[in-house]
């Protein structure tokens, strides 16, 4: 089983300006200071590109967690791909996506995840699992567009 879930945020910031945000390990770390997520290998600043990783340390539910992603995927400033290679997950992939419109720019965060475990880990992404990455992502899209609340979609 897998979970699948959306959040969309808008800003008048450019799409080229947030794409390159989106993509920043620096603006990434500052955005989940609460998590002490930091990168510790592959691209651990700047931007991060097609085909390179970078391996996060962070903590939640009060347990250290590393996990490495790499860009699969790349069209700029259009969207991207980052893919868990290594990690808590059986599998995540998160796609971001990135159109203009009039007042700025619509930012779009598809979430496929699945977790380990069975059963278990099915229960995990029903109770508890989607609930808290969304919140992830709605506080890095936050930090990222400085609205305060990002517009979430049903999945």
């Amino acid at each position: 089983m897998a979970v699948t879930f959306e959040c969309i945020s808008r800003t008048t910031l450019g799409v080229t300006e947030l794409f390159d945000l989106s993509r920043s390990i620096d603006a990434h770390r500052d955005s989940m200071a609460r998590s002490r997520e930091k990168a510790v290998a592959g691209v651990t600043s700047g931007l991060i590109s097609l085909g390179e990783e970078v391996t996060w340390r962070a903590w939640h539910f009060g347990l250290p967690i590393s996990m490495t992603s790499r860009i699969t995927e790349m069209q700029a400033p259009h969207y991207f791909v980052d893919e868990q290679v290594r990690g808590p997950f059986l599998r995540f992939r998160h796609v971001h996506e990135f159109s203009e419109e009039p007042a700025g720019t619509v930012m779009v965060d598809r979430i496929h995840f699945a977790a380990p475990f069975g059963i278990l880990g099915r229960v995990a992404e029903k109770l508890f699992l989607a609930r808290y990455l969304r919140g992830l992502i709605e506080t890095r899209n936050r930090h990222l567009t400085g609205n305060q609340t990002p517009l979430t979609g049903p999945r």
